[in-house]
């Protein structure tokens, strides 16, 4: 079939989704989706190394993790130290509730957990919905354990429309009071809750000395639509990008004839600013792609000429066009879902993409047989923003900006094309094969 853009398309593969779908449920927390990708990539040859080991300059798959960051990449045979590199950056957190410090609490007889707003969700969306837990158990010696409770535990009820009228007119959620999960009756106890985790992933209560706990809603993600054209799920925004560019990168891993480097970068706390030692305002890819020179007998100088021939492409969701609110999309550019990847553009630098960028996004599509389409902010709109801006300023790489086209972004459960997802890691494989 050829495409809007002229580009012969290439034939739409299901288990590609297919493969996304138990991809996200395995994946409820930043951890749990790094720990994902990371068994996807050891299929493909790639091994773990450590941050505080030395490093081999050996031709080869090889990936860090960092809590809730991953990164990857593959060393073809032979390359100079001034090789450059082909990045795909994206992020592993979403917005949702986490569990507080002090947890257990209650009012008029029923028990509850404390939960503080992580990142900009939808608030209404989490109204009503089953809640599991997940995340990270940190025990007495330092070990760590993840934990995934895919159980109907909590519920943040909302109130009977009896109890306020105007509700469907205006609805105004206190984020203090009116977001307080039930799960159960009687009295508050206090450790009731990490000693209750604690049992489910096997460890005693007492053992465990800190903990990083999230809801996730735990209706599973399913095709949508009289013809099963639509994917909806929880944590599309970005876990669908980190899925695609694992797969990209275990497809190209083994080949020796790579012009470029490929790496994925894999951060967290990009709902939050990027501000911390895993997400991209933070040192990490810069370190692990300086010691890749470095192990492979490069110097300052090979480094530098590496950075300048390297590009990034940043893939993050991206918003298709609201059949009820098309008045707030820009006129001229309407991505629709099944329509391929978007390649996102703000001169105003909220995205990282120029004309050289949109080449070059354009080249890969071309290359992969992939139609895409482009969006852009109205005016009247301000536009949200991406890791691309900071990796190009932190890294003073070339950077573009690019994603999936979908609808309620944020909400616990989000809106995207089946077809797309394939289509974004066809892309980006024939980006990173350069």
């Amino acid at each position: 079939m050829t495409s809007a853009t002229g580009v012969d398309s290439v034939a739409f593969d299901r288990s590609h989704t297919d493969d996304l779908i138990a991809f996200l449920q395995a994946s409820p927390s930043p951890f749990h989706a790094v720990a994902t990708a990371a068994e996807r990539l050891e299929k493909a040859g790639f091994r773990q190394v450590e941050e505080t080991a030395a490093w081999e300059g050996t031709p080869g798959g090889r990936y860090l993790i960092r809590g809730g960051a991953l990164i990857a990449w593959y060393t073809p045979q032979g390359v100079a130290p001034q090789t450059p590199f082909r990045i795909v950056g994206v992020h592993t957190d979403s917005p949702n509730l986490r569990v507080k410090p002090v947890p257990d609490t209650g009012a008029a007889g029923w028990r509850q957990v404390a939960v503080e707003i992580y990142g900009g969700p939808l608030l209404n969306s989490w109204l009503d919905r089953d809640l599991g837990l997940s995340g990270r158990l940190v025990l007495r010696d330092g070990s760590v354990r993840l934990v995934q409770l895919d159980e109907p535990l909590l519920r943040v009820p909302q109130l009977a429309i009896h109890l306020d009228r105007s509700v469907n007119d205006s609805l105004s959620l206190d984020r203090q009071r009116h977001l307080v999960p039930i799960w159960g009756l009687g009295s508050v106890t206090e450790g009731s809750l990490i000693s209750y985790v604690a049992e489910a992933a096997g460890v005693e209560p007492d053992e465990v000395t800190g903990w990083d706990l999230m809801t996730h809603d735990i209706q599973p993600p399913s095709y949508l639509g009289r013809d099963r054209e639509l994917l909806a799920g929880a944590r599309l925004d970005n876990l669908l990008s980190l899925h695609a560019a694992a797969a990209a990168l275990g497809a190209v891993a083994g080949t020796d004839e790579l012009p470029y480097i490929p790496v994925l970068a894999a951060f967290d706390h990009e709902e939050t600013g990027s501000e911390s030692d895993t997400g991209a305002q933070g040192p990490l890819l810069g370190t692990v792609l300086e010691r890749s020179v470095f192990s492979r007998g490069g110097t300052a100088e090979d480094r530098a000429r590496a950075l300048a021939g390297s590009v990034c492409l940043s893939s993050d969701m991206g918003h298709a066009v609201h059949p009820n609110y098309s008045e707030r999309h820009e006129p001229g550019h309407h991505p629709l879902p099944n329509g391929g990847p978007i390649l996102k553009v703000n001169v105003n630098n909220r995205y990282a993409t120029n004309g050289v960028g949109r080449a070059l996004f354009a080249a890969a599509c071309e290359r992969a047989g992939v139609p895409w389409q482009t969006f852009v902010s109205n005016n009247s709109v301000a536009c949200g923003t991406t890791i691309g801006p900071i990796t190009a300023a932190r890294l003073g790489i070339a950077t573009v900006d690019c994603g999936i086209a979908a609808l309620s972004m944020h909400s616990s459960r989000e809106l995207c094309g089946a077809d797309d997802p394939f289509l974004l890691a066809s892309a980006l494989k024939a980006f990173l094969e350069g």
